[in-house]
């Protein structure tokens, strides 16, 4: 197959026999990388306003990795010693034959690979439920920040709740475990996140509430936006008995249980309790560039490795410089009204 082509890549054939396994990554702060996530589109069916403008430009389709060059990366880390890949966007689930990937990486569970999972806006997820447990997903966490239809047509603008619901339904009826992940945003939902966890916990799913991040020029001011988490802790143990739980699931929250609920509720807090420390985590995006940090500039191109002469070395080598370069915590901003964005680039770029 040409490299860079947008003919449709045969993953079936694919060699999922684990290769000789390398040395594991580790970076200059001795934390060891094990959890990767892996955009495979910037594109998006909604238009959230914290995450993008209107009217977003999305890349070309030549820019961006075919699903081989996707999974011979996927691959590549795996050798490396990550254990866990998160699929993303975007919305991982507009792009077409998006199953065979996950198909192909399937095959690598229990082989070097212990989960593979997706974070997706669900408005796709009710066609993709029964396959994606097929492939061996056990686990999703699905975006929704309102449980009000309106508010949610204005928030994506896009009235597409009724799709997001029936596909959380279709999660739970496939036998998928759904954590829901709710931006915190001053004077949109913060009003009703209480009833949103008390749903989700009704319905048997965890929640995951997170700290609006300055991540590209999205039309409206990023501090207006910004509700510190610790002020919504403080509101619902008015409410609850919130008792601090030491579980992880790999990423940055925080978690504890709630008593009246029987449910766990987690925190990203990347503003007010940086979680920096015990970062295990790489992001690569659609177009194979690797950020070591998602608040940092720094960056490796992987996709010009991938279509090198060499490209089992030419990788190694850009993963030694990743290494290098990630650095020991990010640098987000959250005290400066009209500010630019602390980074250009849009968090569906970057991937989630």
């Amino acid at each position: 197959m040409t490299k860079g082509s947008d003919r449709k890549p045969d993953l079936i054939v694919l060699d999922n026999t684990p290769a000789s396994r390398a040395a594991p990554l580790v970076d200059a702060f001795r934390r060891r990388i094990s959890y990767l996530r892996l955009s495979v589109t910037d594109r998006c069916d909604l238009r959230c306003t914290y995450c993008m403008p209107e009217r977003m430009t999305f890349l070309p389709k030549k820019e961006v990795l075919t699903l081989e060059e996707l999974y011979e990366l996927a691959a590549g880390f795996i050798d490396r010693g990550v254990t866990k890949i998160r699929i993303t966007g975007g919305e991982p689930l507009v792009r077409r034959d998006i199953m065979d990937l996950f198909s192909a990486l399937g095959r690598r569970l229990g082989h070097g690979l212990e989960e593979l999972t997706l974070t997706t806006n669900a408005t796709q997820l009710a066609g993709h439920a029964d396959a994606l447990v097929k492939a061996g997903v056990r686990r999703v966490n699905i975006s929704l920040d309102t449980l009000d239809r309106d508010r949610f047509a204005r928030l994506t603008r896009r009235d597409a709740l009724p799709q997001v619901m029936e596909g959380i339904a279709a999660a739970k009826a496939a036998g998928l475990k759904v954590k829901l992940n709710a931006v915190a945003l001053k004077g949109v939902n913060e009003d009703e996140l209480p009833d949103l966890i008390a749903w989700a916990h009704g319905q048997g799913h965890d929640v995951t509430l997170i700290e609006v991040m300055p991540l590209g020029d999205v039309e409206e001011e990023r501090l207006d936006q910004y509700l510190p988490l610790s002020d919504v802790r403080d509101q619902l143990e008015r409410r609850w008995t919130l008792r601090d739980n030491d579980a992880s699931t790999g990423g940055p929250a925080r978690y504890v249980d709630i008593a009246e609920t029987g449910g766990r509720l987690g925190f990203i807090t990347p503003h007010t309790n940086n979680f920096c420390a015990g970062c295990n985590r790489l992001r690569v995006t659609a177009t194979g560039q690797l950020y070591p940090c998602l608040g940092g500039s720094e960056r490796v191109d992987l996709r010009a490795a991938l279509r090198s002469d060499d490209p089992q070395a030419e990788l190694a080598d850009a993963l030694e410089r990743a290494m290098m370069i990630k650095p020991e915590k990010h640098h987000f901003r959250m005290d400066q009204r009209g500010a630019d964005p602390h980074l250009a680039r849009h968090m569906s770029m970057t991937g989630g």
